[in-house]
């Protein structure tokens, strides 16, 4: 069991980091549906600065300058040109997708170095298994690579961001209602901007786990529809960093169950395709079960997907 939870905190990994994403631009008021594309240009970028330098810190911050790239175009579309927000998302991801598929023709199937490998290999921290009782939790937790602990810190500092932070309120007052927070002298345009390259400077570092991490090779359409599953959990998660957290993770099991069970010897055969759907059917049930809540700490901010016209105010 202990080896299955550590592998589903790996899978789950740039599930979380795109969940923070796509919550931030909602926090702004933005629905943006190009979070897949976001996080193939940052998977693209990061695995091509990675062959080239061998330095891990610059593939991290190429997927990231990357990712946000893609966000600022959607950006400048939805926030200064005011176009739909919907078809804007759905554009980026096409990009994203056909912009990945042109860097990465011809590294299909190339694999990183061990050089830089091993700069994310997990740390083994063998004095937690003789804690008692806590011990094999703490080791769930904790025997994981710097990229795993990176995302734990994205999500502490988001929580303490948006929660008790002046920048933070005026953040959920931007998606809450635009026109009020304009008023009280928010500048809203400054705080959409922001909040978006962040947003998307986190897709792309989920993209890079992918491609850096959790494979590490180059595959085409290597984020296999994770960035729509993140945009479901954001829901699921009720826009909290904090149920991200755990949203993730439980995600994360379910992409890799249909490998526990192989090794199970069960008397009856399941069928692999089915497995595999398993995250995705689970999704369509969130999204059902974020239709039903109808709770005030459920609701996504009241201005999501709205445009706004200053004039109009």
């Amino acid at each position: 069991m202990i080896p299955f939870l550590k592998n589903a905190i790996i899978s789950g990994t740039p599930l979380l980091f795109a969940i923070l994403g796509a919550m931030y631009n909602e926090k702004a008021g933005n629905l943006n549906l190009g979070v897949e594309g976001m996080m193939l240009m940052g998977a693209a970028a990061g695995f091509q600065v990675a062959l080239l330098t061998k330095n891990p810190v610059l593939a991290l911050l190429a997927a990231m300058v990357f990712g946000a790239l893609g966000a600022l175009i959607y950006a400048f579309l939805t926030v200064t040109l005011r176009a739909n927000q919907s078809v804007t998302g759905l554009a980026l991801t096409i990009f994203g997708t056909g912009l990945s598929r042109f860097w990465g023709q011809r590294l299909m199937g190339t694999i990183l170095p061990d050089a830089f490998i091993r700069h994310f290999r997990p740390i083994s921290m063998p004095f937690l298994s003789r804690i008692p009782v806590i011990g094999p939790v703490l080791s769930v937790f904790l025997e994981q690579d710097l990229f795993v602990y990176l995302s734990y810190l994205a999500v502490i500092l988001s929580g303490i961001y948006l929660y008790h932070t002046r920048y933070g309120l005026n953040l959920r007052a931007v998606g809450e209602n635009t026109a009020a927070a304009d008023a009280s002298g928010i500048n809203v345009t400054l705080y959409k901007y922001v909040h978006i390259l962040i947003g998307g400077a986190l897709c792309g570092l989920g993209g890079a786990y992918l491609s850096l991490v959790y494979v590490p090779s180059w595959q085409d359409n290597i984020t296999s529809g994770r960035g729509w599953i993140a945009i479901a959990l954001v829901i699921f998660t009720s826009w909290n960093p904090y149920r991200a957290f755990w949203g993730a993770f439980l995600f994360g099991g379910l992409d890799i169950v249909g490998f526990r069970i192989q090794t199970l010897n069960l008397p009856i055969a399941i069928n692999q395709h089915f497995l595999k759907m398993l995250p995705y059917l689970a999704t369509i049930l969130v999204i059902i079960i974020g239709a039903i809540r109808k709770s005030t700490g459920h609701m996504p901010p009241k201005d999501l997907g709205n445009p706004y016209f200053r004039e109009e105010r």
